[in-house]
């Protein structure tokens, strides 16, 4: 095998467990180059497709019926030991195989909290499944983003004694305040919020914090590989993933440093992508998830996020505030937060809903603005940026959650779409959705069941509870700021949910997008560069990197659509929905406006994905490691 598979050995550290000096890498070079003391042992036979059993590998008898209709084991295929236990790898035609019990794609909240209750009850029942979890980012945590402000009830259920063991929890929620905002002002209102037992943290140090636990438990985590794609049996049962292929040009050529990606299988293959997940979204279209249920379409918001460290005099650990209204119009949906964390830090964002009409709408320049009411000013002044990102998040709730169930495996946290949009959290949700399927996984693996049981529970658990209370908020709004408010407020302190109808969402937020005929340009004030900044300062501060030569992982379904519909009909709105000035139109040797895509800059957002008028653009992942890197988000 061509390639390296990075892997961390299992010691932690309270602070940053999967970069620390303690743990050290170790490349598991890919099989022709590993370092074996004797030539490799036979391929395994296969005898009997019903009656023959592999060696007891996994601490339980492994039959070859799980991959009954994918690849054999090639003369090439040989065991290998790893953290004291066996893998089987297989090369064929330039691609590696790795196989096992348990794939995870995505080592967020959901898929990290799958990977620990899958150990943990290898640990109740006495036996042992491989587990792997397949990261896009750089180093676990590297591409989490959330406001966050924490509700612990999954991590309690999850590993109790984290209070005990050094978790990044640090800030107790001490009171929350909610504004209304007009240009000038910040009017107090009634908070809806309870934060009472609550938590400021940064998401991504504790999802790196959640790392080290699971590598405690021997879980294989390997950052930097990229999901590119889903294997199949010829059953169309998902069989596992394979990662993008190294090293490529351009122009497509193989670069010297090409290096074929891997096929890596799992009898039961979670997706834990986050909102919007490529591969996600394949298996809600392919097995018609959504319909299954009468589920309606996800709608989306972008968030926008900064970390400031302030002066001490203005920090108070543990407010929350959140507002509405300015700098935003009545018409679309959103708010702005700012939570005050440890270390004289201060979480400052703006979350747009993504069905906004006006095409002339920029998220990025709005939140510059909302950085200038005297309100939020005050606390930014003398204080200095330290991170920068952007990220959607699914707002569809309870209505827009697919059967979460397919052949081979499940879809679980965010690329099912499991936020509270009133209570502003997802994190929780998120990791009781991973819990609950990987209950279910072992069930199907050890004692027989199948992974419906993972619907089932769902169903039976907390997270549809609080998701079928707060499930007309969101579509309330469709009808503007006061009436959403208006609606909201007699459903959370009146009827507390328990009306007898379920509003629908309105358009998909791509057919949302009106005409620029009907609107007229916003014009945004220019950066101060004080509390205020241009894109390419911004994205400084995001640590976001790509490999500039190597082909765009942002696809255009039809190269003509920009030039001939985004620019005269729509004013090009991908050059200002875009966080990261992805997209800009320059003009082409004749003179004529041509689209420009700066894939270097992507922040993963997943933005355009969603708000493109003719959805005619396909975020894919790019080689393994690229993105931002984020370290206080």
């Amino acid at each position: 095998m061509h390639r390296f598979i990075l892997k961390l050995s299992s010691s932690s550290s309270s602070t940053n467990p999967l970069k620390s000096s303690k743990n050290q890498l170790r490349l598991l070079s890919s099989i022709t180059s590993i370092p074996f003391t004797s030539p490799p042992p036979p391929p395994l036979s296969r005898t009997s497709h019903r009656t023959n059993r592999f060696l007891s590998r996994f601490g339980y008898p492994y039959s070859d019926d799980s991959f009954p209709k994918s690849r054999a084991f090639s003369s090439k295929s040989w065991t290998l030991g790893v953290n004291g236990r066996s893998r089987c790898f297989s090369s064929e035609a330039g691609r590696e195989s790795i196989e096992y019990d348990v794939l995870i794609i995505g080592a967020g909240p959901a898929g990290l909290s799958a990977a620990i209750r899958l150990k943990q009850l290898c640990l109740e029942k006495n036996t042992d499944l491989s587990v792997c979890v397949v990261e896009k980012g750089a180093e676990v945590g590297g591409h989490i983003i959330s406001g966050n402000v924490f509700e612990p009830l999954a991590l309690d259920e999850l590993l109790p004694n984290w209070r005990q063991e050094q978790a990044p929890i640090e800030i107790a929620a001490s009171n929350d305040k909610f504004w209304f905002l007009t240009k000038n002002r910040a009017i107090s209102l009634p908070s809806p919020f309870d934060n009472k037992g609550n938590y400021v943290i940064s998401l991504s140090q504790l999802v790196r914090w959640l790392g080290g636990k699971a590598e405690e438990l021997g879980i294989e985590i390997y950052p930097g590989f990229s999901a590119s794609e889903v294997l199949y049996d010829a059953s169309d049962k998902v069989v596992g993933i394979a990662t993008k292929d190294m090293g490529i040009s351009k122009d497509g050529s193989h670069k010297e440093t090409f290096q074929p990606g891997v096929d890596i299988k799992g009898r039961v293959t979670l997706f834990a992508e986050g909102c919007r997940g490529s591969l996600s979204e394949k298996i809600i279209k392919k097995y018609k998830l959504r319909e299954e249920v009468n589920a309606q379409h996800q709608t989306y918001a972008l968030g926008i996020k900064e970390v400031w460290e302030i002066d001490e005099s203005k920090h108070n650990p543990g407010e929350v505030v959140h507002a509405i209204g300015w700098p935003l119009d009545p018409k679309t949906y959103g708010g702005s937060f700012l939570y005050h964390m440890n270390d004289r830090q201060v979480a400052l964002g703006l979350v747009v809903a993504l069905n906004y009409k006006n095409p002339f709408l920029n998220p990025y320049e709005e939140f510059q603005k909302l950085k200038h009411h005297p309100a939020i000013k005050r606390t930014l002044e003398g204080g200095t940026v330290l991170q920068y990102g952007a990220r959607t998040l699914n707002e569809g709730g309870f209505q827009s959650i697919p059967y979460p169930v397919f052949p081979g495996g499940a879809i679980i946290g965010c690329s099912a779409g499991f936020l509270n949009v009133p209570k502003i959290k997802g994190t929780h949700t998120a990791m009781k959705s991973g819990m609950l399927a990987a209950e279910a996984a072992f069930g199907a693996l050890h004692e027989g069941s199948n992974m419906n049981t993972y619907w089932d529970n769902l169903r039976g658990s907390w997270v549809w509870k609080e998701l079928y209370a707060s499930r007309n908020y969101r579509p309330a709004f469709e009808y503007g700021l006061i009436p959403g408010l208006a609606v909201s407020a007699i459903e959370h302190y009146v009827l507390r949910g328990k009306v007898p109808f379920t509003l629908k969402h309105g358009k998909a937020d791509h057919e949302a997008t009106d005409l620029a005929r009907k609107w007229k340009p916003i014009e945004y004030p220019k950066p101060d560069g004080v509390l205020s900044f241009d894109v390419p300062t911004s994205l400084y501060r995001s640590n976001t990197n790509h490999d500039h030569d190597q082909p765009s992982h942002l696809r255009l379904r039809d190269p003509k659509i920009p030039e001939k519909v985004n620019l005269p009909e729509y004013a090009a709105p991908e050059t200002r929905y875009c966080p990261a000035r992805v997209y800009e139109y320059v003009e082409d040797e004749e003179g004529k406006p041509k689209l420009q895509i700066n894939a270097q800059n992507c922040l993963h957002c997943k933005a355009c994905d969603i708000k493109d008028p003719k959805q005619n653009i396909e975020w894919t992942v790019p080689e393994g490691g690229g993105g931002p890197a984020y370290s206080h988000m």
